[in-house]
């Protein structure tokens, strides 16, 4: 799926106060942490463009769960290292995850968004778990993705390795992409993308390229179920 984020719709939001439901890690020019009232997603970009160090794919596909040819795509834009993003994905992404993808209705997708909030954390933890998505694929990925924010407060070398052990991969080789942040071209895609569609905090959510005016569940359940009456009107 290769949707246009509306950048409009964000902005407008932001600029009007009408996201005062959104709270999240906010990115600046110095990459500092701060609190903020804003929401976000997005789709396309599915592109692998040739090899990374070690022979690693140096852009990878956005990670995906569900079905294809689902009604409606969620893109949600996070930093591993935001505390509002490890909260985002323990309380609403299982439930988004129960609702609306196990049905087949959503596609949901996880797009990189270093503000940073943690310097080299916002950077490595990406490519660790892109390392697990490299070599074991998209279902790992975001296993490997719920450790990493479960383990937040001791993300580092030790525990990227670590928590591989459990994906047929080797471990050194997971610690030494975080390490070598192998797959920057990608985590760098990610962010340059919602740079351009007015990302500007994690965890930032769009529902079939609209940004949401909160990240908490019942918005985004209220956005879903719009877009799907929208879909079945057509």
């Amino acid at each position: 799926m290769d949707e246009r984020l509306s950048r409009r719709s964000l902005l407008a939001a932001a600029g009007t106060g009408a996201l005062a439901g959104w709270s999240g890690c906010l990115g600046g020019d110095g990459g500092a942490e701060t609190e903020v009232d804003d929401g976000t997603e997005s789709g396309g970009g599915n592109d692998t463009d040739g090899d990374g160090a070690g022979g690693r794919q140096a852009t990878l596909p956005v990670p995906e769960l569900g079905q294809d040819g689902a009604s409606v795509t969620v893109t949600v834009f996070e930093d591993f290292a935001c505390p509002h993003c490890k909260t985002f994905n323990e309380d609403v992404f299982p439930q988004i995850r129960e609702e609306y993808v196990s049905g087949g209705v959503v596609t949901y997708q996880h797009r990189d968004f270093p503000i940073p909030v943690d310097e080299p954390v916002s950077w490595q933890a990406p490519s660790a778990a892109r390392a697990i998505q490299d070599e074991v694929g998209e279902e790992a990925f975001f296993e490997y993705a719920d450790a990493l924010f479960a383990n937040q407060n001791s993300l580092g070398p030790e525990t990227y390795a670590s928590l591989a052990e459990d994906y047929d991969v080797e471990a050194s080789a997971v610690r030494s992409a975080a390490e070598e942040r192998e797959y920057d071209p990608t985590v760098e895609r990610d962010r340059e993308y919602g740079v351009d569609n007015g990302v500007r905090g994690t965890p930032t959510v769009f529902v079939n390229g609209e940004a949401t005016e909160g990240n908490d569940f019942e918005t985004i359940s209220a956005t879903i179920e719009s877009a799907r009456r929208d879909g079945s009107s057509e």
